[in-house]
């Protein structure tokens, strides 16, 4: 009866959540306290009943409940236990019901640690939360049950998909989910002020450390999904502007601009109708690459097969969701203040172009993601948006914004001479050009790439350097820690750029045919190929090869990729074997075997890729430290001015 109780909690949870959406948002506007008081307790009942199901369905993956045509149709007796768990989220029902556990952990910690909130912004807050909850707790309770009976229960069990049987499958869902989901609340909170009518520094003290936490979340999701490619898929490959990779990287850009828009209308009054907008948009895209997951809409590695009604919930949701907020905020934001006047030459100046490239790198990238649907939809031919189309854009937009970073902390509020920090940061700039000359001369290959990389890299990290510097010299003027977040997330951008724009442009991959003792030479790193044998899995048979690695002649690394048919459904997939370094990284996959003992093998050499993802968890560091200044935690009074 196990599979019946967690079914029923799920629905148990839908009507905490009804309850919570209607009691929150009818309190608030009949001035009830009472009624809205319902909210902390049924957000809470709906993280205990979810949790619960969650368990349940854990238990079945575990014990091989094959009478679940869920765990039938992901699991089987061979499955390792490790991958028994993850599981569970390893396709359309358990990633959503894991989504709904996300949303509920996000819903009772705002419901519990919300008490210093005015109780009817609080309570229109988490109405919203409430009727989100909704739609997710009715897709899964109409359409998408995870608990479904398979009667007569199977034997065994199909497979979980072999590309998810890695330990990336561990770690990059939830973090991901954790960042999708979290935008929830600066949704909710904006939507709540709107209603409220009581658009002010308030409500962005509150907003500013859930967004920021949310940002870190989803960068680090994204950054785990990237490494998680790079080594699973076998071509070395961090970044493929795939489509679900791009759902997830679209909210991360408005997420981003967001950040710096709540800074400005906290501190100055300035961009309000931004931040809401944004706020909005951030969800929203979120609730976007739910449906491009889920719909069938996309062929993609990390897509879910679903039924055409399931993506027709998901579009209705999704529409009423983003219809309602933007009703909201069309009728209520032209109320706004508009915050103080500023300079052309200013840090809002500044901090608006941030927000204007930012929001067009997204448009872009969103475009780009739905061109081929819409096309396709209106009988346009195939067609094919791709790397070169994502990659030229995104450059183009995203050059002034790197030039402009070392700018914005130098640059004072509403009015600034330009000469002042172009004059503080000129030695910084002339260091960095000549950095990027010589990197451009000395580059083997990819001099282009490679020179503007490193001038990139070296004028954010410089300029970013001698803001604190400035900070760190002045008198009676230390760091908080929204600088020191600041200073952690702009030398993230400059790690991540060596990280990307080197081994772009020095990557080196030579695919060669190889027999047992040959030995191909790249640069000063030789390969020899040691042939090949037969070796047994949990739940595969595996090639391994044996491939080791010399450096200036001498012994480095004895690499071992292998090539692993799955017993259940017979898929094939390749194991590469990596050599991870600060400077570069030596990859090895194994191709097909070309008869006799001959083998294709692809060998790669990785310049600073590790970087990237230093980079992007440097980034989500500065983003958690920002959130944990003590600031954010103060009350703040009714009448205060913002800063």
């Amino acid at each position: 009866m196990l599979p019946e109780i967690g079914q029923a909690a799920l629905a148990l949870a839908l009507v905490f959540a009804v309850l919570q959406g209607l009691s929150g948002l009818v309190g608030a506007a009949r001035g009830r306290e009472d009624l809205a008081a319902v909210t902390r307790p049924a957000a809470i009942a709906q993280l205990v009943l979810v949790l619960g199901a969650y368990v349940l369905l854990t238990v079945a993956f575990v014990v091989g409940d094959f009478s679940v045509k869920y765990v039938a149709d992901n699991s089987n007796s061979l499955l390792p236990l490790i991958y028994r768990y993850t599981a569970v989220w390893g396709s359309h029902e358990g990633s959503l019901l894991l989504w709904s556990l996300m949303l509920a952990i996000w819903n009772a910690a705002v419901a519990v640690l919300s008490r210093r909130i005015p109780w009817s912004f609080r309570a229109r807050a988490l109405g919203v939360i409430g009727l989100v909850a909704v739609g997710f707790l009715s897709f899964m309770v109409f359409t998408s049950n995870p608990f479904e009976r398979l009667l007569p229960a199977a034997a065994e069990g199909h497979d979980l998909n072999p590309l998810l049987q890695d330990p990336g499958m561990i770690i990059h869902p939830p973090l991901l989910y954790i960042g999708y989901i979290g935008f929830v609340v600066p949704f909710a909170f904006s939507l709540a002020a709107l209603l409220e009518g009581a658009v002010d520094a308030r409500w962005l003290r509150w907003s500013r450390p859930w967004t920021n936490i949310a940002w870190a979340f989803l960068t680090v999701g994204i950054a785990m999904g990237s490494w998680w490619a790079y080594y699973e898929l076998g071509w070395g490959g961090w970044w493929f502007w795939d489509p679900v990779e791009n759902a997830s990287f679209m909210p991360w850009l408005v997420g981003a601009a967001l950040i710096h828009s709540q800074a400005v209308t906290e501190k100055r009054g300035s961009f309000g109708s931004w931040t809401m907008l944004l706020s909005i948009a951030a969800f929203s895209l979120s609730l976007l690459g739910a449906f491009l997951v889920r719909s069938g809409v996309l062929t993609s590695v990390h897509s879910f097969a679903a039924d055409p009604s399931r993506g027709l919930f998901i579009l209705v949701f999704l529409g009423a969701v983003i219809g309602g907020a933007l009703l909201v905020y069309l009728t209520r934001a032209p109320r706004l203040a508009q915050g103080k006047p500023f300079a052309a030459s200013s840090r809002e100046t500044l901090l608006l172009v941030n927000n204007l490239l930012l929001a067009s790198a997204c448009a872009m990238v969103l475009l780009g993601t739905l061109y081929p649907l819409i096309a396709d939809a209106l009988d346009l031919g195939k067609v094919s948006v791709g790397p070169p189309y994502f990659g030229t854009l995104f450059l183009v937009l995203m050059a002034p914004l790197v030039l402009l970073v070392p700018f914005g902390p130098l640059t004072r509020w509403q009015q600034e001479q330009a000469s002042k920090p172009l004059a503080m940061l000129a030695p910084w700039l002339g260091l960095a050009l000549l950095l990027g000359v010589i990197a451009w001369f000395k580059a083997p290959q990819g001099a282009v790439k490679t020179g503007f990389g490193v001038f990139a890299a070296a004028w954010v990290g410089l300029g970013t350097l001698r803001f604190a510097w400035t900070r760190f010299s002045a008198q009676g003027r230390g760091f908080t820690p929204e600088m020191i977040g600041m200073v952690l997330g702009h030398l993230g951008i400059a790690v991540f750029l060596v990280g990307a724009m080197l081994v772009e442009a020095q990557n080196v991959l030579r695919e060669v045919p190889m027999s047992p003792g040959a030995t191909e030479t790249i640069g000063r790193y030789a390969f020899r190929f040691d042939g090949v044998e037969r070796v047994q899995g949990p739940n595969y048979m595996a090639d391994r090869g044996h491939v080791q690695v010399f450096r200036d002649d001498r012994p480095l690394v004895l690499l071992h990729p292998e090539k692993r048919a799955y017993a259940s459904g017979g898929q094939v997939m390749t194991d590469a074997g990596i050599h991870a370094g600060v400077r570069a990284d030596i990859f090895v996959a194994l191709g097909e075997p070309l008869g006799g003992d001959a083998w294709a093998v692809r060998l790669h050499i990785k310049p600073f890729v590790r970087w990237v993802w230093a980079g992007a968890l440097l980034m989500a560091l500065g983003a958690v430290v920002v959130a944990t200044d003590r600031r954010f935690r103060l009350p703040l009074k009714t009448k205060e001015a913002p800063r």
